[in-house]
């Protein structure tokens, strides 16, 4: 027998969330996928008993769980309520391989797995090696597995009990970053950082009762999750996947007012030769995020969306994720800035000794503020480097003009954003350099039609040595996600250096553009 009662908690809490909508207005539709349509009160009720489940199981505070799900209603259930039962959600990204996904399963101390039948082909090659895994819960599983089936669990007897040392600084997720040395960074957030993430978002684009979204992006992304938090009294549409043509027909059955795409989606979406006969009229808010968009495509989209207002938001997992944004009004008038910090943030724009720079110069942008992850999981070296000087440090090269406009001019890390993704160069260089033939490389961006921007491999082979390009793809793809594998290989001679020695990346990139032209 599941309890209702709401907790006297004066923190924010991510599980309160649901259940205060819940309790405001219970019959609303809160989430929506394919053919189900879930009051607030029937998530809360069956988040609720999840939630007692997971205690019954012996899934305490702070303990981990994972999930690595398809967008549906079991990850929204699975998200409120292993965080009503005082656990951390790791989300997991399905598209990384079994190296990856097993680093990430124990290197956050995973107790329990919640994982999609079709994925399981990619976990049971590591299973044996998770000896933390203590449960596997399968969604839409075959009757007379070994694991336990998800729906069935609803079947059971749970008794859930708010812990009552639960507050706003405890973690929530623990969110999984590409690492620039090779190694995925668990960035620890806490129900603070969501919870005021998700108000300020409410805020600046001035969201009420009616909003009603769509989710296309992959939930266990950072910028598909933490809009979980934005709908407050509104409601939520998931589709599994993005398809342009069932995304127009969304928004025009379902009056959807919002929507977040990657500037590629929004590309495809606009150039969709059916786009005219659709009644989207009822959008009033379009955002767009990981990579810049263009003043023709936001002209474009402003042409289908009459009603549209667009906003660019800007920031990175550690910020849960916004940080910046461009607001509508400014939206053309400053097209290639990322816009002014969100309220509840504060930024600086410094030099290498922490100075702030003269405006228009270019510095690293640092952050602080209550929507700052709280650590790196288990990784004390890499969170005091990166919180030095007392401010988060992001990487991101930027300048400020006179208005207080912010633009992005190079990153740090050169990190590549492809379709969305963010692949770290380090990562796939590490992953080359074990192969025989390889003297040395380096991975850069390059500009990519489609996808915003694509890996390129830029090898030196070792004297003698035979290897082609099918070949280096063929093994990066053996240890590597697909999306993360070189679409271009180039063999050179020797990699261009400074001075001392540093692989000067910015003329790999001139001469990729050079060789193109």
């Amino acid at each position: 027998m599941t309890t209702s009662s709401l907790s006297v908690s004066r923190s924010i809490l991510i599980g309160e969330h649901l259940r205060r909508s819940a309790h405001r207005t219970p019959d609303k539709e809160g989430y929506i996928c394919g053919e189900k349509r879930l009051t607030y009160r029937q998530i809360e009720k069956r988040a609720v008993h999840l939630a007692g489940w997971l205690q019954g199981k012996g899934i305490d505070y702070d303990d981990k769980a994972g999930f690595m799900l398809f967008n549906g209603l079991p990850f929204i259930e699975i998200f409120y309520g292993v965080s009503l039962a005082g656990a951390v959600g790791v989300p997991i990204n399905f598209r990384l391989n079994s190296d990856e996904l097993h680093y990430i399963i124990t290197n956050s101390d995973c107790k329990i797995l919640f994982i999609e039948q079709k994925l399981l082909p990619l976990f049971e090659p590591i299973r044996n090696q998770c000896p933390l895994v203590q449960e596997i819960v399968v969604i839409d599983g075959d009757e007379g597995m070994e694991f336990e089936n998800y729906e069935s669990l609803y079947d059971e007897e749970a008794n859930f009990v708010p812990y009552e040392c639960l507050n706003g600084d405890d973690g929530a997720l623990i969110m999984y970053t590409s690492g620039t040395t090779g190694l995925p960074k668990g960035a620890v957030l806490t129900h603070q950082n969501l919870s005021i993430n998700g108000m300020n978002q409410v805020m600046t684009a001035g969201l009420s009762a009616d909003f009603k979204q769509l989710i296309v992006a992959p939930l266990f992304h950072i910028a598909a999750i933490s809009t979980l938090l934005y709908p407050i009294q509104g409601t939520t549409v998931i589709h599994q996947q993005f398809n342009p043509e069932q995304v127009l027909k969304t928004i025009e059955e379902e009056r959807i007012t919002f929507l977040f795409l990657a500037p590629t989606m929004w590309q495809m979406l606009v150039n969709h030769e059916h786009i005219g006969n659709y009644d989207l009229t009822s959008m009033t808010r379009c955002s767009a995020g990981s990579a810049p968009c263009s003043v023709a495509l936001k002209e474009k989209v402003a042409r289908y969306f009459p009603n549209g207002e667009f906003r660019d938001p800007f920031g990175q997992t550690e910020m849960s994720p916004v940080a910046t944004c461009l607001n509508p009004e400014d939206s053309i008038r400053k097209n290639l800035s990322v816009g002014k910090p969100v309220v509840n943030v504060e930024v600086r724009v410094v030099d290498e000794q922490m100075n702030d720079v003269p405006l228009g110069e270019i510095g690293e942008i640092v952050y602080r503020g209550p929507t700052l992850m709280k650590e790196y999981y288990k990784n004390p070296e890499a969170t005091e480097e990166a919180f030095m000087g007392g401010w988060f440090h992001s990487g991101d090269l930027v300048r400020m003009d006179d208005e207080g406009f912010i633009y992005v001019v190079d990153r740090k890390k050169d990190m590549i954003i492809s379709g969305g993704e963010n692949i770290y160069p380090a990562e796939i260089e590490q992953v080359l350099m074990k192969h025989s033939a390889i003297q040395e490389c380096a991975v850069i961006g390059i500009p990519d039609h489609k996808w915003g921007e694509s890996v390129k491999a830029v090898i030196v082979k070792k004297s003698g040595a035979e290897l082609s390009e099918g070949e280096v793809v063929h093994f990066c793809q053996n240890h590597l996600a697909s999306y993360k594998k070189p679409k271009v290989v180039e063999f050179i001679d020797a990699l261009p250096r400074n001075a001392a020695g540093k692989i000067l990346k910015k003329a790999l990139r001139q001469a990729d553009e050079t060789m193109k032209s």
